[in-house]
């Protein structure tokens, strides 16, 4: 039995481990009273030693066990002893029963009143183990699932629907105590559940017997809940009100937004409702404004294609396009390119629908077409402001793409986006869209085409055994070394939802405009436009930038089998 938590001088005993100086500890306890931070983080933060070595020196100290909770399998019965918020606050989970015993990992093993509390609420005697906070927090919000309870609120909604008569105001949340009207209870979580879970979209799907609400997460839609049909009409009205949306408009799709403060983190959400057979259709985009900006080197670009996107960048004028289906990742690429490109002797404007991402320094500019500030207007206002560098959201018609080229040929860096299948069509769909050859053909300096691609799981990677349908697909760009490779696939487990997945890497393809591809441009034969651009890409294509993931165990063959396929059949 491991002893319980004592009292600890972290300070003084990572410095008799040998992890830690007598200086650093000195500049640490300086910057602790300066900030009021906890002296572990700092010691961290400042790259004098790491997370896992302070939990093993510590481990040792008190002859407990560590446990490393990337490899660990939890059991929902035996963590449910502890409640979410207890676990939360006391940074503890349960891990396994052995002996008659709960092991329970501590991420912070000298806290004797978290020992003395969990062991009161579990009712058991525990045994005390070292886990990591980082390996901790992602895994609670991954264990403490609120499927139930979103289940058990979706009920409630039901039941107060079915009496009659009901008051409107009540099931909605418009009278006073707005917070307990069912409604509201059953959003909240919803919403709070699918910010822990990382969806990037909430579907809310009225179906003939039933509403089912699902989650996209890592691209992938995940059901979450399924509920009585009669409780779809309630939540679309409050999402329409929350909105700003048209509530006694139902035959007709509409689009909106409103801001929620989740988990202290403030989240912006686009709302799109569409008419179905069954009722209205809801999707919700969440936008988490405090998430970190991405910077050109953290998009894990390969070196050449980084290289030749930077050099493109930095150019005085021209146009960079990204391209790529929604939900591809293309507004993060230009904002990390915004990110680098913004100093104070530049004057930057975004023009966008919606404002994805705040960006200190930038003027940001929301369209608005329901009161005429379309793409062009704004974009002919802008160039009378001056501007050094400009964002276009969207080339979505002839006249914004116009008008974002006249810029780019007139001393102005232009960034901006086009939905197309790969690089090598972006031209040919600017000129279908009628914009003049000459102005594809001097305007555009780079087109990075991108995809999003899952990445296998840390926490249950595995090796993996190529099917016979995926050693030919590999060979068909690795030849005969196919097999001089390891190959790796995730089982699935707490941390990914047993997807096998967590998180997701870009892709990236490139094409320049060389001289060669401008007079293709201007001889107006897409044949040919398209046979040069392919021998100047040589071969460097998505394809071939997914399978470079797939030998480095990134990802799956399978995965990137279905995301290559995509870029096919576009």
């Amino acid at each position: 039995m491991a002893r319980p938590p004592q009292r600890i001088r972290l300070g003084d005993l990572l410095i008799q481990e040998g992890l830690l100086s007598n200086e650093q500890l000195g500049l640490a306890l300086e910057e602790q009273k300066r900030s009021g931070r906890k002296l572990g983080r700092i010691f961290v933060d400042s790259g004098y030693v790491t997370e896992d070595g302070i939990a093993k020196a510590l481990a040792r100290q008190l002859r407990a066990e560590f446990v490393d909770l990337r490899s660990f399998q939890p059991k929902p019965d035996l963590i449910k002893l502890l409640p979410e918020p207890q676990a939360r606050r006391f940074r503890a989970i349960v891990l396994d029963e052995q002996a008659g015993q709960l092991r329970v990992g501590f991420a912070d093993p000298t806290d004797i009143t978290a020992y003395d509390e969990v062991a009161r609420i579990v009712r058991r005697d525990i045994e005390l183990v070292v886990v990591i906070e980082s390996q901790l927090v992602p895994l609670l919000d991954r264990v403490y699932r609120r499927t139930e309870e979103i289940s058990g609120l979706a009920k409630e909604l039901t039941q107060e629907m079915g009496d009659i008569p009901f008051e409107f105001g009540s099931v909605l949340g418009l009278a006073p105590g707005a917070e307990d009207a069912p409604v509201v209870k059953l959003l909240n979580t919803v919403f709070e559940e699918a910010l822990k879970m990382r969806a990037s979209d909430i579907h809310v799907e009225p179906q003939e017997k039933s509403l089912i609400i699902r989650f996209r997460i890592d691209g992938v839609l995940h059901v979450q809940t399924e509920a009585d049909a009669k409780i779809a009409s309630a939540l679309v009205l409050r999402l329409k009100l929350m909105s700003g949306l048209d509530i006694s408009e139902k035959r007709l799709p509409q689009d909106g937004r409103f801001a929620l403060q989740l988990r202290g983190a403030p989240v912006d959400v686009r709302i799109s409702s569409m008419p179905t057979q069954f009722g209205e259709s809801v999707v919700m985009r969440l936008l988490v404004q405090n998430a970190a900006l991405m910077d050109l080197n953290r998009l894990n670009m390969p070196p050449r294609v980084l290289e030749r996107f930077r050099a493109a960048i930095h150019r005085q004028s021209g146009i960079v396009l990204v391209t790529g289906p929604t939900g591809s990742g293309k507004t993060t690429t230009l904002y990390a390119a915004l990110n680098e490109l913004n100093t104070p002797e530049k004057k930057i404007i975004t023009v966008e629908d919606p404002v994805e991402y705040r960006l200190a320094g930038l003027n940001q500019v929301q369209v608005h077409e329901k009161i005429d500030l379309s793409f062009a207007r704004v974009l002919r206002s802008t160039l009378r402001q001056d501007p050094d560098i400009l964002l276009v959201g969207e080339m979505r018609d002839q006249d914004t793409a116009e008008i974002g080229m006249r810029a780019a040929m007139t001393g102005h860096m232009v960034l901006s986006t086009l939905h197309t299948n790969d690089s090598l069509s972006t031209p040919i769909r600017l000129l279908d869209m009628g914009v003049p050859r000459y102005m594809v053909a001097l305007s555009i300096q780079m087109v990075l085409a991108q995809r999003l691609i899952r990445v296998v799981c840390e926490y249950c990677s595995e090796p993996h055994t190529l099917a016979p349908h995926e050693r030919e697909w590999l060979r068909y760009e690795l030849g005969d070394r196919v097999d001089g490779f390891e190959y790796r696939h995730g089982r699935g487990c707490a941390h990914c939802a047993n997807t096998g997945f967590q998180g997701r890497q870009a892709i990236y393809e490139f094409l320049e405009m060389s001289n060669t591809l401008v007079e293709a441009v201007n001889h107006g034969d897409p044949n040919e436009f398209i046979r040069i651009g392919r021998e100047q890409m040589a071969g460097e294509t998505l394809r071939r930038d997914a399978v470079r993931l797939v030998t480095a165990g990134r990802t799956t063959p399978e995965e990137a089998m279905r995301i290559s396929s995509q870029v096919d059949e576009d």
